[in-house]
């Protein structure tokens, strides 16, 4: 056995990438081809991590923002000793494989967040490595540098390319994220060819106009320069560093190599056979020598670990307190007496009955959830005082406050929302970000992506429908209310009043297995009585509001400001009507089968929902025998008053429909 060089560790990367793409017959060969140097130095020499422990606290984060070169990683993961048996590589991109076809954060050991949709893994990173920067502040203490991870990202000209890429750029940049370093793989290919013809930037003048350390002409297929670039990135201690790399896509492939043919298909048997005999490869499919495997493995990465463990015990016995929360933090456990505090908070506004809009009521909850939860960093997309997510205790990320908890994003509410998921990923924050429901357009991808990877973060919108006034058509959201539904494992949450708000917000904190997306009026919403089983059910999704003396001849389903409408058409309609508010229809339809239909019984077919949204969404609900008052059009400019009973919501109007029926 001989001593593998750098090139050998690079080629194991290369080899296992080709031949599980060639065994797939699909996947992209030519981004880990050409990383593979990069990768090699960056994981050998600097990541910090443990394949024993892969949510070591103090671990480095490593993001493939470029995330269809997902063989790359698995490769890495592979050789460096996480749980990915060689089968999985054989299985890459098959039904049930840790290897799917993507990086996926909850499938995979070692995947930070779920990559594919270009630009938004580079965002996650400005999450993280701002996630670190806070926790750093709040508890590191002299003698004590106990959070010190850094934040490494691979991208690719795609990534760039995106409008995302420069949001989050230009923040990472304004709030100093010195412990950032991404590398730009500059190959010049894309699947359309050679992107001379549509992507011509000045990259490196661009990311020192954000303020960002950049190093240029970076040869990355050169472990020396490589490795030269990253000692620079490693001095900078108040910008983040971009490496720009020069790499030749496919490298090794004689006669694929820095073609778009090597992005997004095998190479071919007879091309891999080539491609061997070129790198002076000598092995089978698959094959990696033990030599290979050792030169992988020879750093202790459990050593490191212990080494970090010995200093947080140190640090335990000179900073109790702060050791008890951190570890409480990174649990993801909630403080002892929350849930008890939020439930007497909402039970006092229901004694209380305030009527007020219920973008107020979401910031007296996050006034009164706040100061409990130091985990809880909040944002809005250049709208704080109107999406009210600024409470008291407010302080700004770009300071070194150590209980620095608010990012103004400005006008970026994609990047915020996927900075947001960086956040939520890297644990020990619960974020919330906020702009008007009518941009979740903007960051609606981000927000698909919260639900995939399970991201526990709270997207606010505010001024949730035509009662926003005289804004006009352009910012009174329509269809946004079922897109957002219509997302897998989202939680939408559109309350009634104070009350419902406050529940909300409860149910979005202790929900930790995904986000929760919650919806405000711009306008007073008047408060509904309850009793003390119905301020419970709140949390159940739906609940029967208003009941019929007997079994209902006809149910009224509304949420946010028409439920006020629901209950007065009530009043008018007789004491055979029930009336349901339904603020979160996902948490309604985990319910069990008994408890939605002691809410909706089959029995009842007589049903109207309104909702100041598209009415398709509501057919699953009252059927096509139904009544739906909702808005199949887009709005218009006027006072809100104006407008609800020029589009049809009136007491007489829901009390019309549902003689109808």
């Amino acid at each position: 056995m001989t001593t593998p060089s750098r090139r050998d560790l690079a080629n194991a990367i290369r080899f296992l990438a080709i031949d599980a793409v060639q065994a797939a017959n699909s996947g992209h060969p030519g981004m880990p081809m050409g990383m593979a140097d990069i990768a090699e130095v960056l994981w050998n020499d600097y990541l910090r991590h443990n394949p024993k422990n892969p949510l070591w606290l103090n671990r480095d984060r490593f993001v493939l923002s470029n995330g269809h070169g997902s063989m790359l990683q698995y490769a890495l993961l592979h050789l460096a000793g996480y749980d990915l048996p060689i089968e999985e590589l054989k299985n890459f991109r098959q039904l049930n494989s840790k290897t799917p076809g993507h990086p996926e954060n909850f499938m995979t050991p070692g995947i930070e967040t779920t990559t594919g949709p270009l630009g938004q893994g580079f965002a996650n990173s400005v999450g993280m490595a701002l996630a670190e920067k806070l926790l750093a502040q709040r508890f590191n203490r002299p003698g004590f540098d106990l959070i010190d991870n850094r934040t490494w990202v691979f991208m690719g000209d795609g990534c760039l390319m995106e409008g995302i890429s420069h949001e989050a750029a230009s923040l990472a940049g304004t709030w100093g994220l010195h412990k950032l370093v991404a590398f730009w793989d500059d190959n010049k290919i894309s699947i359309d060819g050679n992107t001379d013809g549509w992507f011509t930037d000045d990259t490196p003048k661009r990311f020192e106009a954000y303020g960002w350390n950049v190093v240029r002409n970076v040869n990355g297929q050169d472990a020396v320069e490589i490795k030269t670039a990253i000692e620079t990135a490693l001095k900078s201690t108040d910008k983040p560093t971009l490496i720009c790399c020069r790499t030749t896509i496919g490298f090794g492939s004689p006669g694929k190599a820095g073609k778009e043919s090597s992005h997004g298909a095998p190479l071919g048997k007879e091309e891999i056979v080539a491609t061997r005999e070129a790198l002076g490869w000598k092995y089978g499919d698959f094959e990696i020598p033990q030599d290979i495997y050792d030169g992988w493995r020879k750093r202790d990465h459990q050593a490191e670990e212990g080494e970090w463990d010995r200093l947080f015990d140190a640090y335990s016995k000179q900073h109790p307190e702060l050791a008890a929360e951190l570890l409480r933090r990174a649990r993801g456990d909630l403080p002892e007496g929350f849930v008890a505090a939020a439930d007497a908070y909402i039970a006092k506004l229901q004694a209380e009955g305030p009527t007020i809009a219920s973008r107020k009521a979401s910031q007296m909850a996050i006034e009164t959830f706040a100061p409990l939860l130091p985990e809880l960093i909040g944002g809005s997309a250049d709208l704080a005082h109107s999406n009210l997510t600024l409470w008291k205790g407010s302080k700004s990320v770009a300071t070194k406050d150590p209980n620095a908890n608010y990012v103004y994003y400005g006008v970026r509410e994609f990047a915020m929302t996927a900075i947001s998921n960086g956040m939520g990923l890297h644990e020990c924050f619960i974020p919330y970000d906020a702009t008007f429901l009518v941009f979740s357009d903007y960051a609606r991808n981000a927000v698909r992506m919260s639900a995939l990877m399970g991201a526990h973060a709270i997207h606010v919108y505010t001024h949730d429908s035509i009662g926003l006034g005289e804004d006009g058509p352009t910012h009174q959201p329509i269809e946004h209310l079922a897109s957002l539904r219509y997302i897998p494992d989202n939680d939408v949450w559109r309350p009634c009043d104070a009350v419902e708000s406050a529940a909300c917000w409860k149910a979005a904190i202790v929900r930790n297995d995904g986000p929760s997306c919650l919806i405000f009026s711009r306008q007073n919403l008047m408060h509904q009585p309850r009793t003390a089983q119905q301020v419970a059910d709140i949390a159940r999704g739906g609940y029967v509001l208003k009941d019929s003396v007997g079994a209902p001849e006809i149910i009224l389903i509304a949420t946010g400001s028409e439920v006020g409408l629901a209950t007065q058409a009530a009043a008018q309609l007789g004491d055979k009507v029930r009336v349901v508010s339904m603020p979160s229809t996902d948490v309604f339809d985990r319910q069990d089968a008994a408890y939605r239909e002691s809410v909706l019984p089959k029995a009842c077919r007589k049903r109207v929902a309104i909702e100041a949204g598209v009415g398709a969404f509501w057919r699953k609900y009252v059927g096509l025998d139904g009544a739906v008052i909702g808005i199949d059009e887009f709005g218009a400019s006027a006072p809100a008053e104006k407008l609800f009973p020029h589009f049809g919501f009136t007491v007489e109007k829901v009390v019309e429909a549902a003689k109808s029926l």
